[in-house]
């Protein structure tokens, strides 16, 4: 019985090389399909039937991207559109994660500088401050 499952796993793998398999960008396609999913069923109990149609469109639009995505074997174009994904996500999640972090610091005040944006981080409960921002030099009042 091992064996035979070793033999389909060498065989899945001998048809995989040499193909892009999944990165962010199919993950992110993936979710995407998740989601649309989920609103599908949503649409059908809620019985609109031209918008569950639209989505199945794209449900499918998406379905083809993913598995044509996965088995393509032109590798340096799905890693540049990976690529250019994973720029414009990063800094979207970072801005999440930073966020929360800051939520979850109870030992210190952020504030923002209206001039250039830049969060500024001092101790909490020092009471009224005033703090010159490290990049602009511009002042910020307020209460930690």
């Amino acid at each position: 019985m091992r064996s035979f499952f070793y033999k389909v796993s060498s065989a899945l793998a001998r048809f995989m090389y040499g193909r892009n398999g999944t990165d962010q960008l199919n993950w992110a396609i993936l979710v995407s399909y998740l989601v649309l999913w989920l609103l599908r069923v949503i649409m059908s109990a809620l019985d609109i039937a031209i918008v569950a149609l639209i989505i199945d469109v794209v449900m499918f639009l998406l379905a083809v991207l993913l598995l044509w995505r996965t088995f393509s074997r032109n590798l340096p174009k799905r890693r540049a559109e990976n690529q250019k994904f994973v720029n414009w996500w990063w800094p979207i999640k970072n801005r999440f994660a930073a966020a929360k972090a800051r939520r979850a610091d109870k030992e210190h005040k952020y504030f923002t500088c209206k001039n250039c944006k830049t969060i500024c981080r001092v101790p909490a409960g020092k009471g009224k401050i005033v703090i010159t921002c490290p990049k602009c030099g511009h002042k910020i009042e307020g209460h930690s």
